[in-house]
């Protein structure tokens, strides 16, 4: 995404001391890059203008040189307009290949590569800047959509500039109708989507926001609590399967606790403090802050 363009004409040193012309060149920059062109012009160090990019006088050889350096400046722009208005990058690069008459070779940069390597580096992070949890739903996303590359497409991986309002509509109606995900669930999965187009967005790999007109809103949903009757029904069911009781005991926790999130039960005697003879637990919400970065 192009932030920043200039464009200028300067005359380029050269190892023959003894010249007493030095070529013209054309540097253009685009966000902080920039490619130097040959104009094949030369000029008098002494006749140039450095603060204007031109030729100084009224002769008949600085007029020549100056409408020549006009010509090219126009081309530049011209060139600014076709990559924009084809959905191409504006870089120095490509203005550069334009001017000299050749075509530009696109790079084709690939969705689930892409995805895969964000996960790469987001599971060198995990405990410091993401949680397990983030990391899973991440890894989670990404087999849906390789899932869905397959369900709708039947390829292995896409082009990420293939992304498009409608691609963003269909992953919506599979998470949906295939993975039977509800709204809000849905909505979450696609916001993590959404952080891999962003990035692209933002490296000038991908041209256009896909997301640009989806509207991602949850849906605001009534729980009904748990009577006092239904709570003592689960404490009083009894369970075979140690694991089952163990998430029994977790949830009931929960319940009584307003804790919501798991927590690390080796940790807890950490958060119990004594208060005029009862009990209290002081436990921060730790995951959650983890995961809102």
């Amino acid at each position: 995404m192009e932030k920043s363009f200039g464009l200028f004409f300067h005359l380029k040193t050269t190892r023959n001391k003894k010249a007493t012309e030095l070529p013209i060149y054309l540097c253009i920059t685009v966000n902080r890059a920039s490619r130097e062109v040959s104009t094949k012009m030369k000029c008098d160090p002494l006749k140039w203008n450095a603060t204007a990019g031109r030729v100084e006088g009224k002769t008949q050889y600085a007029k020549s040189v100056n409408d020549y350096l006009d010509i090219i400046e126009r081309k530049v722009y011209e060139i600014r307009k076709q990559l924009l208005d084809n959905d191409q990058p504006v870089t120095a690069e490509n203005i550069k290949t334009k001017l000299h008459g050749d075509e530009i070779k696109k790079e084709v940069y690939m969705l689930l590569k892409i995805f895969q390597r964000h996960n790469e580096q987001m599971a060198e992070l995990v405990g410091r800047e993401f949680s397990k949890g983030t990391f899973t739903r991440y890894k989670t996303v990404y087999s849906f959509t390789v899932s869905f590359l397959q369900w709708k497409y039947k390829v292995t991986d896409i082009d990420i500039n293939q992304l498009d309002y409608e691609f963003i509509s269909e992953f919506e109606f599979w998470l949906k109708s295939v993975r039977k995900c509800n709204h809000n669930t849905t909505m979450q999965y696609l916001r993590n989507f959404n952080k891999i187009v962003n990035h692209c967005l933002r490296s000038g790999r991908l041209s256009k926001n896909p997301f640009i007109q989806f509207k991602m809103r949850d849906r605001e949903v009534e729980r009904t609590a748990l009577s006092e009757k239904e709570l003592q029904n689960m404490m009083d069911q009894q369970f075979l399967i140690e694991r089952l009781t163990v998430v029994k005991d977790i949830f009931l926790f929960s319940c009584f606790t307003g804790l919501s999130n798991p927590v690390d039960p080796t940790k807890l005697d950490e958060g119990v403090s004594k208060i005029r003879g009862a009990l209290f637990l002081f436990y921060g919400d730790v995951w959650s802050v983890i995961e809102s970065k």
